[in-house]
């Protein structure tokens, strides 16, 4: 998409920011942002002394184990074994006696450097509640044909389904946690095909799931196997999902890059991230939904330029209004 129609589309709500400046009072009408060219790492990336560092605990889940992800089955081989890896980051301020907000991260391993890092020095200064971080990886692979691609990009709730019965009540158990049920307290997030798992994760399942970030989204038809109920994949969140649906309690920060995947291709082929992502911003925007929107000049497909710039804002903003909830919740039995 050229940038001068790009701008045409969002120039009523946007934003002009640039690394090292401040990001403007939220309002209503100022929800649509550009970013760059230039960038650099956010300062609640920088370890400070004072500031304390959560545990982070990593293990290994074996398809052998699991009851939904068996493998990718081959002709005449049977399914095709994988190993995920999967950390696990829990704040020193976390009090593991009570049910715990959390986020979790797709692609979760390429997170390591930056979420923790984001969350000690938030979580310190009171701008989200404790939390923990589930960084999990996908079972390998890419896109079509692989055990990723079926897991981030197949349009149902089997992956959310995942997440509920066989990663959390094992990190419950082994690391003696107890996690919220409030889909409140429960955030989701992920670059390219983790970031639109993440997305399906809320859309599918909104009683698990409120609050979803996401980088450079593969909001494109990239679904396999293929679904007639969903026949452009992912493209279907803003062709036909969210504008024929009523609204969801669905809060969404998404992020998408002047050079992204497919920048340069036409709408027939589907496969465009910059005009997916666009389009999801104005479908939302048509809705009525909570959400944040950031485009980013001379920058490329989940760029770690951007994730460090804004990740911590991203997380901030994900997360407002939760701990003035903290004050008058319920005890959760």
């Amino acid at each position: 998409m050229k940038k001068a129609l790009l701008l045409t589309l969002i120039a009523s709500s946007t934003a002009v920011l640039h690394a090292g400046e401040a990001s403007p009072a939220r309002t209503e009408d100022n929800v649509e942002f550009i970013i760059g060219p230039n960038y650099a790492d956010a300062p609640e990336l920088s370890v400070k002394d004072d500031v304390p560092r959560g545990e982070i605990h990593e293990f290994t889940m074996k398809s052998g184990d699991s009851q939904i992800y068996k493998g990718i089955a081959k002709r005449q081989k049977g399914t095709v074994p994988y190993e995920r890896k999967v950390a696990v980051y829990m704040p020193k301020q976390l009090q593991k006696d009570k049910p715990a907000p959390f986020i979790v991260a797709q692609d979760g391993l390429g997170y390591m450097s930056v979420l923790p890092k984001a969350l000690d020095t938030l979580i310190h200064e009171k701008r989200v509640p404790a939390m923990a971080a589930i960084m999990i990886d996908s079972g390998g692979g890419d896109a079509q044909g692989s055990q990723r691609g079926l897991e981030y990009d197949t349009v149902s709730g089997t992956y959310a389904e995942f997440i509920e019965k066989e990663v959390l009540p094992r990190i419950e158990k082994d690391y003696g946690l107890k996690f919220t049920g409030d889909p409140d307290g429960r955030a989701t997030m992920g670059g390219s095909s983790g970031a639109a798992a993440a997305f399906t994760m809320a859309w599918f399942r909104p009683d698990l799931y409120h609050r979803v970030l996401s980088y450079s989204g593969t909001y494109v038809n990239q679904q396999w196997p293929e679904d007639p109920k969903t026949p452009h994949g992912a493209w279907e969140y803003h062709d036909t999902l969210i504008p024929k649906a009523q609204p969801k309690p669905i809060r969404i920060w998404l992020q998408v890059s002047e050079n992204d995947n497919g920048s340069k291709l036409d709408e027939a082929s589907f496969h465009n991230w910059v005009m997916a992502n666009q389009r999801m911003a104005a479908a939302l925007r048509k809705k009525g939904y909570q959400y944040r929107y950031v485009y980013s000049e001379a920058a490329g497909h989940t760029d770690g330029r951007v994730t460090r710039q804004t990740l911590p804002g991203a997380l901030e903003w994900l997360w407002e209004g939760y701990p003035d909830k903290l004050k008058t919740a319920k005890p959760e039995n």
